[in-house]
């Protein structure tokens, strides 16, 4: 059984519950809010919370090893934090996947989420000044120790999936998938099947624009990336806007939202296993979970699928 199988097909996404920290995350939310979203996540039977450092510059690793640790829960919770990420003093990102550098983030998230381990342990992005394979070496001793159960890889490439899996199994891959951003199904899908490996998919619901939430009215907070970073600035989201409305008649034909729409398109697809999504109130987390618990069928995707194409 593929390691992520065993705990449903849903899992809460972090950055979401990262709130006034900044860094890379979706608006504001107080620490007592996020405390009440993770414990009703875990009592509607959602077991996978997805994290990292740079989500809040640490308050989502916080907020999530605080919830469990007060709860008693931390045995039944599957948690995943990444390594690569990082920041200086001043708050300027950086990108490292140095041996060092990972071995001091894996140690800040142990303390950071209370947890004597972390059940998944992820390099968050490629880094081309770096071998991955020494990377890696630093995962596997960590997993020998117990410090982690299982070794992923976010964003990876073929060629650095061969590499790393010179170290130690490679379990689970993270990259983004939906229905605007389908490239994984050239290079990564079939080292997921190839190698029988869960596959994760992050921008699930094209940061809300499938949803219909994000149109082109929409405001964000100051801690809201999507009101700085420049790869939103630069995307095109004109179009994706336009295909979702014109997508609305189909979606009402078969009582369907944006939402249901989004999270089956995922599902759909054999080689995924986990659909990872951001909540930020209770509404938005039952929407997920809630539309996860209905019978749509490929042939209402289809429909859909042909009338904006």
């Amino acid at each position: 059984m593929k390691i992520l199988d065993q705990y449903g097909k849903f899992a809460f996404g972090g950055a979401s519950i990262s709130g006034e920290g900044a860094g890379y995350g979706f608006g504001d939310i107080s620490e007592s809010d996020s405390l009440t979203l993770l414990q009703h996540a875990f009592d509607r039977g959602v077991r996978i919370f997805d994290t990292a450092p740079i989500y809040g510059f640490g308050e989502s690793e916080r907020r999530i090893g605080k919830a469990f640790a007060l709860n008693g829960q931390r045995e039944k919770a599957f948690i995943i934090s990444k390594s690569g990420v990082t920041w200086h003093e001043n708050k300027r990102v950086d990108m490292s996947n140095d041996p060092k550098v990972t071995r001091d983030m894996l140690e800040q998230s142990l303390r950071d989420l209370q947890s004597d381990y972390i059940d998944l342990f992820m390099v968050h992005w490629p880094d081309e000044n770096v071998d991955i394979r020494k990377t890696v070496e630093v995962l596997a001793k960590a997993k020998n120790e117990g410090k982690i159960k299982h070794i992923g890889l976010c964003n990876t490439t073929p060629e650095e999936f061969k590499l790393a899996s010179e170290v130690d199994k490679i379990e689970v891959i993270q990259s983004q998938f939906n229905f605007f951003e389908q490239d994984v199904k050239n290079d990564i899908f079939p080292i997921v099947k190839e190698n029988d490996i869960s596959f994760m998919s992050w921008g699930t619901l094209d940061k809300g624009i499938l949803t219909g939430r994000v149109n082109r009215d929409r405001k964000f907070d100051k801690s809201d990336c999507r009101s700085w970073a420049p790869w939103w600035k630069a995307m095109d989201k004109e179009s994706r806007y336009e295909i979702v409305e014109r997508m609305q008649p189909a979606l009402d034909k078969h009582a369907m939202t944006g939402l249901d729409f989004a999270i089956h398109f995922n599902l759909s697809h054999d080689e995924l296993s986990t659909i990872l999504c951001g909540a930020r109130n209770l509404k938005q987390l039952d929407g997920v979970i809630d539309s996860l618990e209905k019978n749509i069928t490929n042939e209402m995707l289809e429909d859909i699928i042909n009338s904006v194409s």
